[in-house]
Order: C-alpha cells, then structure tokens, then sequence
C-alpha cells in the first residue's frame, strides 16, 4: 500500500480550481508554526497578499521570510494594540480583505472545575475579545468594499466538548454563536464569516495534550481515517472558505477530523 501524501496546495493538482485570491489582501494571526503559518502558506500560494502575526518578534520575521509574508508582532490579549496591528499591516500591504483568526489553546486541566477566575478571564480575553477586536476593526471597510472573508480558527470540542479542555469548549463555542449572529446582518454586504473546526491535527499542541508525539500518533490511529490530520488539509479547507468559490456559505462551521465527531 502506498504512503499517505496530503495534498499541499492547487499547485501539485494537475487541473486547478481558481480560488479567486490573487492579489487580495490577508491577515493570518498566530501564525508562526503549526495550522495558522499552513493557513499563511496555503494563502501565499494561492498568490494572496499575506500579513502573519505572533507575539514572538523573532519567530513571525523567521516564518514570514521562509513562506513569503510579512511579519507583525501582536499578542492576541492586547486589546489595545489590536487597531495598531491592523493600521500597521494596511499601511504595509493595503486594506484587509480577509482576516484569519487563529489564536492558541487555554490550558487544560483535570477536572472542569479547577480553574481560577484569573484564567477564565485570560482565555475569554484571548479566544474571544482578542478576535472580535479585529473583526469589529476590519467590518466596516469590508462592507463598504462589498467583500470579505473572515475565518476563525476553532476547534471540534465546541460541538463534542472533552472534559479535560473546559476553558476551550466554553469560549471557543461563545465565537460559534458570534459568529453566527454577525454574519446574518453583513451577508447583503458581500461578507462571510465561518469558522473551521480541527479535530486531531498533527501540532505541537497535539503533542502536548497527549503528553508525547508517540502518544498522539497512537490517539490518531483511533480516528476512522486511521491517521492524525495534517496542517496542510486545515489549510486547504480555510482557503476554499476565504475565496470567491465560498462566497454563498456564511455563518458555517466546518469540521476537518477525520470522521471523529459522532453528532448529526
């Protein structure tokens, strides 16, 4: 039997479908490593215009310069810095005309019910109004321009929450519904908003929470694909969803897992 290939890009099909993104502008954030610098790949690929953001200076410039971005520095709890980011990148680049939330995980915990009130803060101020402090920025030229793409970067426990990742199921589900109520009043515009859930992707993160790389690969053979999922299938599913072919699909949530998830 042959090895497992995951498709990378449009660029290894023989008949490629044109995504429409030539030229348009992208933000990319948290995306020095793992599934946001394959989403900033995929993008650039595609020949869209790609700004990245991490809080690490150091790792978004050595990222940006190996995929073909630019870099900024932002830390997605810095509410504050959210404006300058985006005045920054667009006085780089042009007007953002597809935004890309993708933020890190909250830490786990044994039991639900551990947490302190200092981390259910920190991760809301994270997972949610980091986030919205870009949307609520960018939504106003989108919808004068009469089009946009933002996608956020969620995860398949907000539909099928596992205990150990109480601070993520809560306030990774609160964007679902975010979402959902922003984009029914901007789809006229020409704006969607959708979200992509990862299942068991091959990440660091992955690692951690499986306490090994062994360990993961070993959790991953227990997903009906049989394998853990690759960064690179993330990034193809949030291109299509970010491009002109999308455009008719908005307030939607996609879950790339391989087959984990049992809801109707």
């Amino acid at each position: 039997m042959s090895a497992f290939r995951p498709w990378r890009s449009r660029h290894d099909m023989v008949c490629a479908m044109d995504l429409g993104l030539r030229g348009r502008i992208a933000l990319v954030t948290g995306a020095s490593k793992g599934i946001g610098r394959a989403i900033a790949t995929e993008l650039v690929s595609e020949g869209a215009v790609v700004a990245i953001s991490s809080r690490s200076r150091e790792r978004i410039d050595a990222a940006a310069a190996e995929i073909g971005a630019t870099g900024f520095a932002w830390d997605s709890n810095d509410l504050e810095a959210a404006g300058r980011l985006l005045r920054d990148v667009e006085g780089a680049l042009g007007p953002i005309e597809i935004l890309v939330c993708n933020t890190g995980g909250p830490p786990a915990g044994a039991s639900s019910l551990e947490f302190t009130p200092e981390q259910w803060e920190a991760a809301y101020r994270s997972l949610v109004l980091g986030p919205m402090a870009l949307v609520e920025r960018v939504m106003p030229a989108m919808r004068r321009r009469g089009w946009g793409r933002i996608l956020n970067v969620v995860s398949t426990t907000v539909r099928e929450p596992v205990p150990n990742l109480m601070l993520s199921n809560s306030h990774r589900a609160a964007m679902l519904a975010a979402f959902k109520t922003i984009s029914s009043e901007v789809a006229a515009d020409g704006v969607t908003l959708n979200s992509i859930l990862p299942g068991r992707i091959g990440t660091e993160r992955l690692a951690q929470l499986y306490g090994s790389q062994e360990a993961a690969e070993a959790v991953g053979r227990t997903v009906p694909a049989g394998r853990l999922g690759t960064v690179e299938e993330m990034a193809g599913t949030a291109a299509f969803l970010v491009s002109d072919r999308a455009s008719y699909i908005t307030g939607q949530w996609l879950a790339v897992d391989g087959g984990v998830m049992q809801s109707i």
